[in-house]
């Protein structure tokens, strides 16, 4: 089953509480006194003792529900919106209809997209790396249109803030996902994240971080399912063409 089938599912199996968790009870039908209890709060904090399937289903579902929220963003939510979506994160026919309902669910839901954010903070308190592909996810959608609105942006730099990053780590998120605004070409030592003084032992010893950080096996055991890894492929290679400009220009070995 992919991980769009294990969402509803997944449900069951995992009390994920707050926000998401009432969203995701509301549409897999459950009693009443479950929705209210989940959204009372109740639910793990973190994912401590939970696997990479919890994991994985925590990360799907916040995906789903910070970008139907943030369809709304700009005051309206279009099929367009929904369909380009489903046609980013490849969602096989049959599950669609599931999906659908997540996303009607959070779009319909009074509450807005902090919540949600604040929750998955939380759960993923100590996998930044796995806070930084969600937030490029949903870079990834922002822009699908070929129009970046000030109220999505607006949203991604609040989101980035409750997941605990700092305006320089926004910038360089923004960096790697939009390129810098006025310039042909993203400063390479933005993209590593690294100061143009650094001697080349340091560079080189950032580049290797970030690719040990950023392989599918790590993502993929801290949360970030299969069906995203392609969006995470895109960011090693944004990764992978600043260190060469490094290498080329300081004439690296």
């Amino acid at each position: 089953m992919s991980i769009w089938g294990k969402v509803i599912g997944g449900v069951a199996g995992f009390a994920m509480g707050g926000p998401l968790g009432g969203i995701m009870g509301a549409v897999a039908g459950h009693a009443v006194d479950k929705i209210k209890a989940q959204e009372a709060g109740e639910g793990p904090s973190t994912f401590t003792g939970y696997g990479p399937d919890a994991r994985q289903v925590a990360f799907t579902t916040a995906i789903i529900v910070l970008s139907a929220k943030m369809a709304k963003a700009d005051g309206q939510v279009t099929a367009d919106e929904i369909a380009t979506f489903k046609r980013i994160f490849q969602i096989p026919d049959d599950e669609q209809q599931a999906v659908a309902k997540v996303w009607g669910e959070a779009k319909n839901d009074a509450a807005g997209y902090e919540p949600c954010a604040r929750q998955i903070a939380s759960l993923f308190a100590n996998e930044p790396q796995v806070l930084e592909e969600l937030l490029g996810a949903l870079f990834h959608i922002a822009k699908a249109d070929g129009v970046m609105h000030a109220e999505e942006m607006k949203m991604l730099a609040n989101v980035a803030i409750i997941f605990g990053f700092d305006a320089h780590a926004f910038e360089r998120i923004k960096h790697i996902h939009m390129g810098a605004e006025g310039m042909e070409e993203n400063d390479p030592y933005e993209i590593l994240d690294i100061d143009r003084s650094a001697s080349d032992d340091q560079v080189k010893a950032k580049y290797r971080a970030l690719i040990r950080e950023n392989h599918p096996d790590v993502l993929m055991a801290k949360g970030v399912p299969q069906e995203f890894i392609d969006l995470a492929n895109e960011k090693m290679a944004v990764i992978n063409a600043a260190y060469d400009r490094i290498e080329k220009e300081r004439e690296l070995k």
